[in-house]
C-alpha cells in the first residue's frame, strides 16, 4: 500500500477515541529500545477501533495495487527470497522470559509486494505501537540484496508473519500469514498443507476473482506461559473491507483458531466466500489419471466433509477433473465442513519431499447462525502438485449489496483428524476401475461386450457389524445411468465393508453424473452419505482394448 495515498485518503475519516485516527496509527516515533522492536507513536487500539477503521475505510475509494518495491527486492528469485531470514534476536516477544510463543516477520519481495503494517498492542492499556521495517531486523545471507536501497524506508512494511511455540521457538513455525489474506497452520507433525483465506470474492462468477489483502496486523503481547495469542487484522479490497480478530490457540497436538470478522461491502458482490480454504488434489485412490509417477497418491486433502444443519453427515471425495467443475451444496445453518486429509499412511504416498501423509485437515465450526447458503466446491484441472486446484467456502444465500455489514464467527481446527466425526459408519476410501466382470475375474482373453465403470466404497465404524446379520442395504441414487452388480463384501484388513457397483451408461451424454449412496438397515440410515461427481468418457471411448503384444 502507498503510505502517502493511504494517509491522504484517510484524512477525511472521523477521529477515533479523541484524536486517534488511521493516519496517526501509521505515524513513526523514535527507534525501538533494545528490549522491544515496536518504535511507533503510542495510539489507542482495541477491536472496536478496528471495526470503526474498517467501516470508515469502506466509504473511501480503494487505493488499488501495491506500489513498486525497490528493484533489489522486486527482482528476487524464489531461492534468493528464501535466503532472507528474520533475526530471531529481534523477534516480537524475545524480551519475555519463559515465553511459550513468539512471532517473526516475512520480508517483502518477489511476488509479495503488499506492504503490510505490524503493531504491538498492550491489551491492558489498549495502547498500540507500530513496528517499522529496518534492515537490521533481517539476516540477508546470500540473497544478494542491496541493503543500501532499503535504508530509511520505514514504510516498506512486511509481507506477513509467522508464529512459533515452545520448544521449537525460532526453529519451526506453527502458524503463517503470507500473501493476500492467506494463512496456514500445522498440527503436531509440523507439516504445512492446505491454506485458509480471510475472504473469497467472485471465485466462480463471470467476473475476475478478487483477492482481498490483510494490510495491517495488531498483536496483543503474550505473557510468559501463554499458549494462546490474539492478533487483529484489517482486510481491504476493491469490493469489501473487514475487521478480523484471530484468537490462536497453539495446543500440543493441533492449532485452533477462533475467527470473528466484521465485513463492510464497498460494492455489490456477486459471490462472497466465507471461511475459504484452498488445497491440492492431483490423484488418489479414486482418481488415477495423473498418478503416472512413483507415488501412489498425491494430495493435500482427499475429501470434502460436511455436517449439515439437519444433522446429516456427508463425504465427497475430491477429483482432478479434465475441465473446471463447480458444485454448490445447499444447507441451512451448517454445523461444520472442511477439507480433510484422513489417510496418514506413508506407504500410500511414498513421498519424502512433500510428506503428504503428515498434512493436516482443516475443519470449520460456525459459532453463530449463518442462515441459508451453500458450501461451494471448485475443482480445477492440474497436471502436477505445485499449484492449489481445490477451493471450498460458504456462500450466504442473500446477495451482498454495497453498504451491507456482515458478521461471521467460526472456529478453525488444524489437525490430522477433524474434532468431531459421525457416530455412523464412515467412508474410509473410494476406488474406481473397469467394470462389467465378476469381482476376482479380471478380463482375460475375452473382454466384456458391455462397457461400465466400477465403484468400490469402503465403510468403517459405526454399527456395521451389528447391522450385518440384519441386512445392510446400499441406497444408491444416480443423476444418469444405472447401477448393476451391487455387492457387499466384508474386508478383514480394515474391519469394514466394501460396497461394489458398476455404473452403466443409458445414453451418450458426457455430462458429469452425480452419485449418492448411504447404507440402511431395516429402514434406518447407518452410515454417512457418500457423494461423487463422475465424468463419463465419450461414447467412442467406452470400450475395452487389449493392448498386449504377443509373439
Amino acid at each position: 500500500m502507498n503510505r502517502r495515498r493511504f494517509i491522504k485518503a484517510s484524512m477525511a475519516l472521523a477521529a477515533v477515541s479523541g484524536t486517534t485516527s488511521i493516519a496517526t496509527l501509521f505515524s513513526r516515533a523514535a527507534y525501538a529500545s533494545e528490549s522491544e522492536i515496536a518504535d511507533g507513536r503510542t495510539t489507542e487500539f482495541d477491536f472496536s477501533v478496528l471495526q470503526s477503521m474498517a467501516h470508515d475505510l469502506s466509504k473511501q475509494p480503494w487505493v488499488g495495487k501495491p506500489r513498486p518495491l525497490p528493484d533489489t527486492l522486486a527482482n528476487l528469485t524464489p531461492q534468493a527470497y528464501n535466503a532472507i531470514q528474520y533475526d530471531a534476536e529481534h523477534s516480537l516477544w524475545n524480551n519475555i522470559e519463559n515465553r511459550q510463543l513468539d512471532v517473526q516477520f516475512f520480508h517483502v519481495g518477489m511476488g509479495f509486494r503488499r506492504r503490510v503494517r505490524m503493531f504491538s498492542v498492550d491489551a491492558a492499556s489498549h495502547q498500540a505501537r507500530e513496528i517499522h521495517f529496518r534492515p537490521e531486523l533481517f539476516n540477508y545471507n546470500d540473497a544478494g540484496v542491496d541493503t543500501k536501497q532499503l535504508e530509511g524506508q520505514i514504510d516498506l512494511g512486511f509481507a506477513g508473519f509467522k508464529a512459533f511455540k515452545a520448544p521449537e521457538l525460532a526453529r519451526r513455525d506453527v502458524v503463517s500469514f503470507l500473501g493476500a489474506s492467506y494463512f496456514r497452520a500445522v498440527d503436531n507433525t509440523y507439516q504445512y498443507g492446505l491454506s485458509a483465506r480471510g475472504l473469497a470474492v467472485n471465485t466462480y462468477t463471470d467476473q475476475l476473482e478478487e483477492f482481498p489483502d490483510f494490510t495491517s496486523f495488531w498483536f496483543e503481547t503474550a505473557k510468559a506461559g501463554d499458549t494462546k495469542f490474539v492478533v487483529y487484522a484489517l482486510l481491504d479490497s476493491a469490493s469489501v473491507t473487514g475487521a478480523y480478530k484471530f484468537t490462536i490457540n497453539c495446543e500440543a497436538q493441533r492449532v485452533v483458531m477462533d475467527v470473528d470478522n466484521h465485513l463492510y461491502a464497498r460494492e455489490d458482490i456477486k459471490q462472497l466466500g466465507i471461511a475459504p480454504m484452498t488445497s491440492m488434489f492431483a490423484c488418489g485412490t479414486n482418481e488415477r489419471r495423473m498418478c503416472d509417477t512413483i507415488h501412489p497418491q498425491i494430495h493435500d486433502s482427499d475429501r470434502l466433509a460436511m455436517w449439515r444443519g439437519n444433522g446429516e453427515w456427508v463425504t465427497r471425495p475430491l477429483n482432478n477433473p479434465q475441465k473446471l467443475q463447480y458444485n454448490a451444496y445447499t444447507d441451512n445453518n451448517p454445523k461444520g465442513f472442511g477439507l480433510l486429509q484422513l489417510d496418514h499412511e506413508f506407504a500410500n504416498y511414498q513421498d519424502i519431499m512433500g510428506w503428504y501423509n503428515k498434512r493436516p485437515s482443516l475443519w470449520v465450526e460456525p459459532l453463530n447462525k449463518w442462515g441459508k447458503g451453500t458450501v461451494g466446491l471448485m475443482e480445477i484441472p492440474t497436471t502436477g502438485e505445485t499449484l492449489d486446484n481445490i477451493v471450498c467456502f460458504w456462500q450466504p444465500e442473500k446477495s451482498v449489496k454495497a453498504g451491507d455489514e456482515l458478521e461471521f464467527k467460526y472456529r478453525l481446527y488444524w489437525s490430522g483428524l477433524p474434532p468431531i466425526q459421525s457416530p455412523l459408519a464412515r467412508v474410509y476410501a473410494t476406488r474406481t476401475g473397469m467394470g462389467s466382470f465378476p469381482e476376482g475375474w479380471a478380463p482375460g482373453e475375452h473382454f466384456p461386450d458391455k462397457w461400465s465403470r466400477r465403484f468400490a466404497i469402503d465403510f468403517i465404524g459405526g454399527d456395521l457389524k451389528a447391522a450385518a446379520p440384519k441386512g445392510i442395504e446400499p441406497v444408491i441414487t444416480l443423476s444418469n445411468g444405472e447401477a448393476r452388480q451391487i455387492e457387499i463384501l466384508y474386508v478383514e484388513p480394515f474391519d469394514g465393508y466394501r460396497i461394489l457397483f458398476d455404473w452403466y451408461p443409458t445414453d451418450d451424454s458426457t455430462d458429469p453424473v452425480d452419485m449418492r449412496m448411504f447404507l440402511r438397515c431395516q429402514g434406518d440410515a447407518i452410515s454417512e452419505t457418500w457423494l461423487y461427481h463422475y465424468f463419463p468418457p465419450a461414447p467412442d471411448k467406452r470400450k475395452y482394448v487389449d493392448d498386449r503384444i504377443m509373439k
